[in-house]
């Protein structure tokens, strides 16, 4: 049942991409209405993530799960009955209110039923397996059903998973809760509301207003003096959302630096080489999502084999491991070219693959198993919140980069092709643009087709080299400072009161 609702809202990251044709077809959306019919679910979702966590804590982390699913649910049946673009954002939004709730409750659940160090590990590594699992059967559902239905059926079929996972929860799933959870601490929240808000709307605008637009910069501005008031406040205040002396705790802090940064390789790959499939291969987007089968298929066999792997050999040398592999993968993918078959770039893509199946699951337990069980909600949220920033941050940088060489390009072979004036600011904007305006070109449209083509795949490769060097940090910074093991005796099967003082829960302590 956690996977399920997991499976929901990470497949939903991915199932609209596909539809985003039909909407500019059926509902008229501008470039600017389909980047936020996006990402109103991402900004809403990641800026309520650590509320709904400590939510779930003193509430009831099952009630918060059954109540984000229906949330989730109306959102998704609002979507789609949704008759124009800023109708579809705004119950975007109501979906990411559900997504928030949702996510970190799936993994606070699991923390609190598996207890013990090992079987948690293991259930965290099939929980990790079907979050890859659903990136890849996002386009792949999201193309079934627009080859036979319009494009509100990647909204409807979110209704019969969420029923579906309501039925099992009931009969399946205890409720938990901090014992010990004090008053609701509503200023912590509304800063990081406000401050998560802020940060994450920067960086999507970032790219497209451009990175040193006033909106843009108001944006981090904002972000950084309310996340910073937010940590000041968590500091200083008797019953805090978060504690803070969390991050002392190397086994926390590390963990989640590896997280952010996997997710901004994975989330900035995936945008590029979903355009690759489409643009320069000519793949529908059905077929571009059966051709990532190999990638998930890989990820659901090694996440849970990462938690035996690490019973073995610690965390540490597993997650370096998998980063090493990640980096090197990435590196790979660019020396690919507009005519590289599909076998060698997915051979090396199933390789970045069987590095994050290395990466997540081991890294997750160590921030929930670093963590009192009292505090899964908060945790899991800490943990999800990454996921999303660096997700984000991963779009926006690798994005912008690829945006500027691609460009670039564009404008070089503009005038042996007579390419000028609004035709031009088109195909700089994009591939697919530049694919559009190429019949205007006659005789020319062939050769620049191609000369697109090889300034994007160019630009691709400056990408993925970006996100092999952010990933090689994200190694050195594991290999440094995430502890091999964690503790013998874990506080969350003895109470502090019963264990010496050198083993009681110490967070300002290495594991």
């Amino acid at each position: 049942m956690l996977c399920l609702s997991l499976l929901i809202i990470v497949m939903d990251n991915t199932i609209l991409n596909v539809a985003i044709p039909s909407l500019v077809a059926e509902l008229g959306a501008t470039n600017t209405q389909l980047q936020w019919i996006i990402d109103a679910y991402t900004l809403v979702f990641a800026g309520l993530l650590l509320t709904s966590g400590s939510l779930g804590d003193r509430f009831g982390r099952k009630q918060a799960l059954r109540i984000g699913i229906l949330i989730f649910g109306a959102g998704s049946v609002l979507s789609a009955m949704a008759t124009s673009p800023t109708h579809l954002i705004a119950t975007r939004g109501l979906m990411g209110i559900g997504g928030a709730l949702i996510m970190p409750s799936t993994l606070s659940i699991l923390t609190d039923v598996f207890r013990d160090p090992r079987e948690r590990g293991r259930a965290i590594a099939v929980w990790a397996g079907f979050s890859g699992l659903a990136v890849a059967l996002g386009p792949i559902t999201g193309g079934v059903l627009l080859a036979h239905f319009s494009w509100s059926s990647v909204f409807w079929v979110n209704i019969p998973i969420g029923i579906t996972a309501i039925v099992l929860g009931h009969f399946f799933v205890p409720e938990s809760k901090d014992p010990n959870s004090a008053r609701i601490d509503i200023p912590g929240a509304l800063l990081s509301i406000f401050g998560l808000g802020a940060l994450l709307f920067g960086i999507i605008e970032g790219p497209s207003a451009g990175w040193s637009a006033p909106e843009v910069m108001a944006g981090f501005f904002i972000g950084i003096v309310f996340l910073v008031g937010f940590i000041v406040w968590e500091r200083t205040t008797p019953t805090p959302m978060l504690d803070i002396t969390f991050f002392k705790n190397p086994r926390f802090s590390a963990a989640n630096s590896a997280i952010t940064l996997t997710f901004f390789a994975l989330f900035g790959s995936m945008f590029l080489l979903t355009q690759y499939w489409q643009f320069v291969h000519g793949y529908t987007p059905l077929q571009a999502g059966v051709r990532m089968l190999p990638f998930a298929a890989v990820m659901m066999i090694t996440a849970p084999l990462s938690a035996r792997f690490v019973e073995r050999l610690g965390t540490k040398a597993i997650v370096t491991t998998g980063l090493v592999v990640v980096a090197a993968a990435l590196l790979g993918m660019s020396f690919i070219h507009a005519d590289t078959a599909y076998v060698r770039v997915m051979v090396i893509y199933c390789f970045m693959a069987m590095g994050m199946g290395l990466v997540m699951a081991p890294a997750t337990e160590s921030v929930m198993g670093s963590l009192p069980r009292e505090k899964a909600g908060v945790g899991s949220a800490v943990n999800d919140t990454t996921r999303q920033v660096g997700g984000a941050l991963g779009v926006a940088v690798i994005g912008s980069v690829v945006a500027s060489v691609y460009s670039a390009r564009i404008i070089e072979a503009a005038p042996a092709v007579g390419l000028t004036g609004a035709a031009l600011d088109t195909a700089q904007g994009s591939l697919g643009g530049a694919l559009e305006t190429a019949p205007s070109l006659g005789s020319n449209a062939g050769t620049f087709v191609q000369e697109a083509k090889v300034a994007f795949v160019h630009a691709l490769s400056s990408g993925l080299r970006i996100g092999a060097l952010v990933i090689s940090v994200a190694a050195v910074v594991a290999y440094l400072f995430l502890p091999a093991h964690a503790r013998a005796a874990q506080p969350e099967l003895l109470p502090a009161a019963d264990l010496p003082p050198e083993e009681g829960y110490a967070p300002a302590l290495a594991d």
